[in-house]
């Protein structure tokens, strides 16, 4: 268990160091002192920058720990008790990731890196009011151009890392024996304790949108079309006005779409694979209502789109209806006409649940079980005073799909608090093991690497205690 800690503390830095600022770090030229035991949170001087480090292709110099210790603060990280050494070695961690990289040539996704930029800086402006000339003292840079040019290289370094992450951890499973030999080697009064975990089920009904008001919504959207291409009117304003999408407030520009993609809604990228640069589509339906589309740019095999989102009215009447319809489904589950998992089978209309007799499955585990200290607060604000076996009322909810959707739920079974059990908790320990299994990975391709690699650690950084032969003094 004491690996699986440090390499929380590990992927946690890494995570940082890979991410960029998000809003300027007031003071960040103020230093800190370097010695063995030093917190981060010392406050004390520190010498002039200077190389720290070289890891390969690679220079480390001081200043880069404290703008990435100026940035972890800002983002709200605790780092009472961790010292700079601590942070440092982590710095050197990514860098070597970076470098074998590059030696081993992984494949850099260069628009991906430079929308990432864009992002960043846009969303560092939207929080100091357009400050540009902060955020350009902030980074010690002349010039906007410059700016960009170091970003981009951070965030470049950043992706190697976590490309060369990905890969020395691609093929790393567990049998089901060494999730045995791995549970039975932790000493019984060390076994993790899981909290209470209950499993759910539901019943969901959703508004059936009438022939009319989707009628109405393709004309609307046919009309849009018709003011662009006949009239000159301007697609990303009438997305901004229009758009029932959250991409409206940026005039209905999409993340850059290319055939790789293999989570996007079929129908869309059926609609935008089979366009013409500048073209706009006919209308046309997904599950998140009726769109048109605006291929704004073919690069290569990246598609530059912006769409509008209608989504059909519906009355008050249909709503009440379905919500009554529901009422009197949980009704005769009250009753006895019919069991929670049979109502489920027979008038829910989420796919999902519908044929499991509406049983819930966890997004982050991909089993049934809910931990009640993890759950979603919405979803725990809506089960925490009902009782084992018992049926919710009626409630109103939505998701990214459904502006508005109906559902009950139940709770079909209540896991105490309790000690970690091999068959009651295979799923969770099997992923301990994997994590386990992942950090002794880790720690023998960094011992390997290290000893490959050109490393020379600098100055009072030389006194620090490793976790990782940086020094290559053994």
């Amino acid at each position: 268990m004491k690996y699986l800690t440090k390499a929380i503390i590990i992927i946690c830095f890494l995570s940082f160091t890979t991410g960029n600022a998000q809003e300027i770090i007031q003071d960040a030229t103020e230093k800190q002192s370097l010695k063995r035991k030093d917190t981060v949170t010392s406050g004390n001087k520190i010498k002039a920058d200077g190389v720290a480090a070289v890891v390969g292709d690679f220079i480390i110099l001081e200043s880069d720990l404290d703008r990435e210790i100026a940035q972890l603060e800002a983002q709200g990280a605790d780092l009472e008790g961790t010292t700079r050494c601590e942070l440092f070695g982590s710095l050197l961690e990514s860098k070597l990731y970076a470098h074998q990289a590059i030696q081993d040539s992984v494949v850099i996704n260069e628009l991906y890196i430079q929308s990432l930029v864009e992002q960043q800086i846009d969303g560092i402006l939207a929080q100091t009011n357009g400050d540009m000339a902060g955020l350009l003292k902030f980074y010690k840079k002349d010039n906007e151009a410059a700016l960009r040019e170091q970003m981009y290289e951070i965030n470049k370094n950043g992706y190697l890392t976590q490309q060369m992450r990905l890969k020395v951890l691609e093929k790393i499973e567990v049998t089901p024996e060494e999730t045995r030999q791995f549970f039975n080697g932790i000493p019984e009064d060390q076994r993790p304790t899981f909290g209470t975990e209950l499993k759910l089920a539901q019943i969901v009904l959703i508004p059936k949108v009438s022939e009319e008001a989707k009628r109405a919504v393709i004309e609307r959207l046919k009309g849009f079309k018709k003011d662009v291409e006949e009239n000159g009117a301007n697609f990303t304003t009438k997305a901004l006005f229009y758009s029932d999408d959250g991409s409206k407030k940026d005039g209905g520009k999409l993340p850059t779409m290319n055939r790789k993609q293999p989570r996007m809604v079929k129908e869309f990228r059926d609609v935008v694979f089979n366009m013409q640069e500048g073209q706009i589509s006919d209308p046309f339906e997904t599950d998140f209502g009726f769109h048109i589309v605006w291929l704004e740019k073919i690069r290569g095999q990246e598609y530059d789109v912006r769409h509008i989102l209608l989504r059909p009215e519906i009355t008050q009447a249909v709503l009440k209806e379905t919500e009554d319809k529901l009422k009197e489904v949980r009704a005769k589950i009250l009753d006895g006409t019919l069991t929670f998992a049979e109502a489920a089978r027979e008038f829910s209309d989420e796919k999902e649940t519908k044929y499991e007799g509406g049983q819930m499955t966890n997004p982050v585990t991909q089993d049934f079980n809910f931990e009640l200290t993890k759950m979603e607060p919405e979803l725990y604000s809506q089960i925490q005073d009902l009782k084992d076996g018992a049926v919710s009322i009626v409630l109103q909810d939505q998701d990214r799909v459904n502006a508005i959707k109906f559902k009950i739920l139940t709770v079909t079974d209540r896991i105490n608090d309790h000690k970690a059990d091999f068959s009651r908790d295979y799923l969770k320990i099997k992923d301990l093991a994997l994590q386990n299994k992942q950090v002794e990975a880790i720690a023998e391709w960094q011992k390997e690497t290290i000893a490959k690699t050109y490393i020379k650690v600098n100055g009072e950084y030389r006194t620090c205690d490793f976790t990782n032969n940086w020094l290559k003094n053994q």
